[in-house]
């Protein structure tokens, strides 16, 4: 049986395969039980791709509203579903930075949601797990000091390729978030974060006499300021969707998980509507901004425009309003 801590990182994954097709499509929901290569539509392609069933626990349940479930025979493109097979932990660890690299090369693929199975995002790591290596037995020797060492920079790895993704990730946070086992980790590394009511997040290590050490301590004062990151961080109280929103943790709130996801479905159309390259470029401005003086900043994206100024997305844009009508932009 494994951690939680590592169940967190064995993501499903599934996308849509690309097409000749440039029209705007909706979201696609994809279930982990269908067929490898399916083709339900004769090969229109999405605008979007979701990724769901993250960490949790519990069973998979249906596509959440607002995302369609290819399944059930609903109207409108899907061009089939690609996923892995089933894997250890420490292989799904090792599989997340290349899986993510796919999507990112995916033209189908325009903004990625992280969502959970279950009752709770990530409710935390299993302490008595066989096979965790805050409590695996042996002497305490440089050996295993270094393995343990490998495997917190892998599972680091594998959340920062979260963040290194070209494509928008938004986090849809329900139930219990627990640092310690990944989940305060994964939502400080998404783009935009998302919560319904029931919602409570906490970084809990120092209760287990440990340092967060996947992410929650370099990006959360980022995010929430220095302040707020060290009362989560030093106190490991529990603090609730409001509070997250109130700080700044999270952008909005749902009444429900089903409006959640609906909610987060939403955004993620919204995004797949926009000019790839804009929306790509916006994130990777962003993150640069996130680490460097404003001057800085401000000649990266003077760099970036002055190629993608010249791109057919910005004159489709300024023909698409004088003609009073949607725009069509290229794919990438």
């Amino acid at each position: 049986q494994e951690s939680a801590k590592e169940h967190g990182l064995r993501f499903i994954f599934s996308s849509s395969r690309s097409s000749s097709s440039s029209t705007a499509h909706p979201p696609v929901a994809v279930n982990p039980t269908r067929p490898r290569h399916s083709n339900p539509d004769g090969g229109r392609r999405p605008r979007l791709l979701l990724l769901l069933r993250f960490g949790g626990g519990g069973g998979r349940g249906g596509a959440p509203a607002g995302l369609r479930d290819p399944r059930r025979g609903a109207p409108g493109p899907v061009r089939g579903l690609l996923r892995g097979p089933p894997q250890p932990p420490r292989a799904a660890q090792r599989a997340q930075p290349g899986r993510l690299r796919r999507l990112d090369r995916l033209p189908a693929a325009r903004a990625v949601v992280l969502s959970a199975a279950g009752p709770h995002f990530c409710a935390g790591i299993e302490l008595g797990g066989p096979g965790n290596p805050l409590t695996a037995g042996g002497a305490d020797t440089v050996a295993a000091a270094e393995g343990l060492r490998r495997a917190i920079l892998e599972m680091q790895g594998a959340l920062t390729a979260i963040e290194r993704c070209r494509k928008p990730v938004i986090a849809a946070v329900h139930g219990a978030c627990v640092g310690g086992g990944v989940g305060v980790d994964v939502v400080a590394a998404c783009d935009i974060r998302c919560c319904s009511r029931d919602a409570t997040f906490v970084l809990k290590e120092v209760d287990m006499a440990i340092v967060a050490d996947l992410g929650a301590l370099q990006r959360l004062p980022r995010i929430v300021g220095y302040g707020n990151a060290a009362d989560l961080a030093l106190t490991g109280r529990k603090i609730t969707a409001m509070e997250a929103k109130e700080m700044g943790l999270v952008s909005r709130v749902f009444d429900s998980k089903k409006d959640l996801d609906a909610g987060v479905a939403k955004i993620a159309k919204e995004i797949a509507e926009k000019s790839a390259w804009a929306v790509m470029g916006t994130k990777a401005v962003l993150l640069r901004s996130r680490d460097v003086t404003v001057e800085q900043g401000l000649e990266h994206v003077a760099t970036w425009n002055a190629g993608m100024m010249r791109s057919n997305d910005l004159k489709e844009a300024i023909r698409a309003f004088l003609e009073k009508r949607k725009p069509v932009f290229s794919k990438l």
